[in-house]
């Protein structure tokens, strides 16, 4: 009877425009033998609370950066009124697009039992020598590189970077690898410790809200930036561009050397070009490892 009671809401609900009442409904459940209520769905951690949209709409505030956002209302002058409000709209306003180059780093001895011994196999600096050849023959400007600071990571930008000369290199911990959300749906063959999820979530989560945005709105020409780094990083920050549910990055699946090609617009619009690609590699240089 409360569950028939509760659809009989959620009807009226959707009827008066309200989405919310439909998902309140579906929260309710229906009691189990025994009085035993269904088990609720598992809540996301803290730090991603806030982070995504409702269901099938696009937030175009998704990086904080749309300019009424960057005005101050309150300290608005009410005597200039709307052309001062204007003209500081538009001054926040981005003019440029960035194009985020997510490389993954090539192949490398897994059996290392330091991290600093896993270091590239002989395929594995073939394959960034063919990833290096192929964004230089982009004939692209390359702004910087950014890149995890792994030992498999820095290796694979070592022989990248002498196909891009000039192009300035800096290291952060933020993109290391690590287990950046629970999956779903589940995997039997990787469960790392709750501990983990908590730990490496929030750190990749911050590198997506550092280094994935809009551009600044003093930044006049579009920018190509190169980010050097591991799987699950580039697998969770494509989700998160492109505000699809962020549980399902394990659901996607990149080569080694591979390039993910991301665009951001200067309104905020967010598009994926390639994802993994290693088209420019012959056959039997491709690998996951």
């Amino acid at each position: 009877m409360a569950f028939r009671q509760a659809l009989q809401l959620a009807a009226c609900g959707l009827a008066g425009g309200s989405a919310a009442v439909l998902f309140s409904a579906v929260a309710v459940g229906k009691p189990r033998a025994g009085g035993d209520a269904e088990p609720r769905a598992s809540e996301p951690p803290s730090w991603a609370v806030g982070a995504r949209p409702s269901p099938s709409v696009w937030d175009p505030n998704w990086d904080r950066r749309e300019p009424l956002s960057l005005v101050n209302l309150r300290k608005r002058n009410l005597e200039s009124g709307e052309e001062e409000l204007a003209s500081k709209l538009d001054h926040c306003k981005a003019k440029a697009t960035r194009h985020i180059f997510l490389i993954r780093h090539s192949q490398y001895h897994v059996d290392g039992s330091l991290e600093k011994e896993r270091t590239l196999t002989p395929l594995g600096r073939e394959q960034a020598e063919l990833t290096g050849l192929r964004l230089a023959s982009l004939g692209l400007k390359f702004d910087k590189i950014v890149h995890s600071s792994m030992t498999r990571a820095i290796e694979t930008t070592d022989i990248i970077s002498k196909h891009l000369p000039g192009v300035c290199r800096v290291s952060t911990d933020l993109l290391r690898e690590g287990a950046p959300i629970e999956p779903d749906p589940p995997v039997s063959h990787w469960k790392p410790e709750a501990v983990q999820y908590y730990e490496d979530g929030a750190r990749i989560e911050a590198a997506f809200r550092n280094y994935i945005h809009r551009a600044d709105a003093r930044q006049e020409e579009d920018s190509y930036e190169i980010f050097i780094c591991h799987a699950n990083v580039i697998r969770y920050i494509v989700c998160r561009a492109l505000q699809f549910p962020p549980e399902g990055w394990l659901r996607l699946s990149l080569n080694n050397g591979s390039i993910t090609h991301l665009v951001i617009r200067p309104n905020g619009r967010v598009a994926l070009r390639t994802l993994g690609d290693t088209g420019f590699m012959p056959p039997d240089k491709i690998t996951r490892s």
